[in-house]
């Protein structure tokens, strides 16, 4: 395995992966999507723990969509089961995506609170379910001051996370060396990542508009308005589905240590 520098015009190749291959199974990807946000909202009732469990499972969650994602591109349908592709590899590899779970909330619990210094803790308190969110809180200078923080710090855990779920099921990486080899990856293939990126702010912000016309022309009618969700959860579907090819071609791989039979 040696990581593969690809031109920053491979970044919108990506996005329109992503969409081509959720067209191929659009009922599966989306449900599929909201089976994971489903259970995301689940744990998330939990004061504080549901949502470091959340977190912790993150990064199986996404192999798991990425898992469903190669396997639509190939035009297999993808089941529910798929989304347990990260603890259906064997004892060793599931040791090793809970570590990198586990990494991954604690690299999130020291971000909440390096961002308590900037607020008291009012954001850490919001994300964690502990504080309900109020205008005056949101417009206070200290609050923004700690999200700022928050999506500055973001950046190079989103980095450091990127690649490592698929490097340690698929090829076996340790979850620490995982982590050096997405931040890597994504250094090297910065200018892909960024077209990427505003690819797909583009896209969210024309399936914005979408949404706002329809709603519009339905004289902004409940239905209209309870479309509006759904519509930026297929959206985030198909970003998700687009994760796999960020990963396939960024790497050049020889034979992946799991075959394809074994996400199912």
């Amino acid at each position: 395995m040696k990581l593969n520098i690809v031109p920053a015009s491979t970044g919108w190749q990506w996005v329109k992966s992503g969409m081509r291959t959720f067209f191929k199974q659009p009922l599966a990807l989306g449900g599929l999507f909201f089976m994971f946000m489903g259970a995301v909202s689940l744990m998330a009732v939990i004061p504080v723990v549901g949502n470091l469990i959340a977190l912790a499972l993150l990064p199986a969650a996404t192999l798991g969509l990425m898992a469903a994602a190669r396997q639509a591109a190939d035009g297999v349908f993808p089941m529910p089961r798929v989304l347990g592709t990260a603890f259906a590899a064997g004892k060793q590899r599931k040791t090793a995506m809970l570590k990198l779970g586990g990494l991954y909330a604690g690299s999130f619990i020291v971000l909440l609170a390096t961002t308590a210094l900037f607020d008291g803790g009012l954001f850490a308190g919001v994300y964690l379910g502990q504080t309900e969110l109020t205008q005056e809180m949101a417009e206070s200078p200290a609050f923004q001051s700690a999200l700022w923080v928050a999506m500055a710090l973001y950046l190079p855990v989103a980095a450091a996370f990127w690649h490592a779920p698929a490097l340690v099921h698929w090829h076996g990486v340790s979850p620490v060396k995982s982590l050096f080899f997405s931040i890597l990856a994504c250094w090297k293939n910065k200018g892909a990542l960024l077209v990427f990126g505003l690819g797909w702010l583009g896209m969210f912000a024309l399936g914005g508009i979408a949404t706002s016309v329809v709603v519009s022309l339905a004289g902004g009618s409940a239905l209209a308005r309870g479309l509006a969700m759904p519509a930026v959860m297929l959206m985030a579907s198909m970003f998700f589905s687009s994760l796999y090819f960020t990963f396939q071609d960024s790497f050049v791989l020889e034979e992946p240590s799991v075959t394809p039979e074994s996400d199912t």
